[in-house]
């Protein structure tokens, strides 16, 4: 294997459980506003919410695009009389407060820290992500954290990337290694920085896109071993 010194780590589906935290942030929130959070109400949002993200992922619409509209879409499907701008503003600090950790994360990153740098790269809210991370105590492993809001652009686009290796000091991706849990983020944001990648697929789904990772494990465990060979 090639010999790395620069992990670029996912941060939601990776090493943060966003799933446990957006459920815990949509019952609050729902519940401030007097709605039960019903499976069908909470499908609804996922089936807009995933095709925000992906169009955000493509390049089609900006982050302000993606968190003003969410909301405001669901409650015109639902036929409710809500201000979806005024349900993101409380859902946000809400997310934010939602820290939890996929199981061994913490430990894998305190592990490797000793030889190697590490780096979050996630897409998300700045703020949001800051608080989650720094809750988890995540922050304190990293040499440093890039967010999409911050640098302008979202994996996979290369600008995203292009924006990283502009602030990591003697950064060199022939010897990065991009560590994430999504093909169309995280290992296609990679390919197209010219980074090798590390598929997380705890899941064990099947690849049925034309997106190929250099690696592939199913539990975090794994990392250290694969680094090593």
């Amino acid at each position: 294997m090639k010999k790395y010194t620069t992990l670029l780590f996912d941060a939601d589906g990776t090493l943060m459980d966003f799933k446990k935290s957006e459920a815990q942030a949509l019952d609050q929130t729902f519940r401030k506003y007097g709605i039960h959070p019903t499976r069908e109400i909470l499908d609804l949002y996922a089936d807009i919410n995933h095709g925000l993200w992906k169009d955000f992922e493509n390049g089609l619409i900006d982050k302000d695009t993606l968190v003003t509209s969410r909301f405001q879409l669901l409650f015109l499907e639902l036929g409710l009389d809500i201000d979806g701008i005024a349900f993101e503003a409380d859902y946000q600090p809400a997310l934010g407060r939602g820290a939890f950790l996929i199981d061994g994360a913490y430990d894998l990153c305190r592990v490797l820290k000793k030889d190697f740098r590490l780096y979050i790269v996630t897409n998300g809210v700045s703020s949001t992500q800051y608080s989650r991370l720094s809750a988890t105590g995540l922050d304190a492993l990293m040499e440093d954290i890039f967010v999409s809001e911050d640098a302008g652009a979202q994996k996979p686009q290369k600008d995203f990337f292009d924006y990283i290796a502009a602030r990591i000091p003697g950064y060199d991706p022939s010897e990065a290694l991009v560590v994430g849990d999504s093909l169309t983020s995280d290992i296609q944001g990679g390919i197209n920085a010219g980074i090798d990648t590390c598929w997380y697929n705890p899941g064990r789904e099947k690849n049925l896109l034309n997106i190929h990772p250099d690696y592939e494990i199913h539990t975090l465990e794994e990392l250290p071993a694969l680094l090593k060979r």
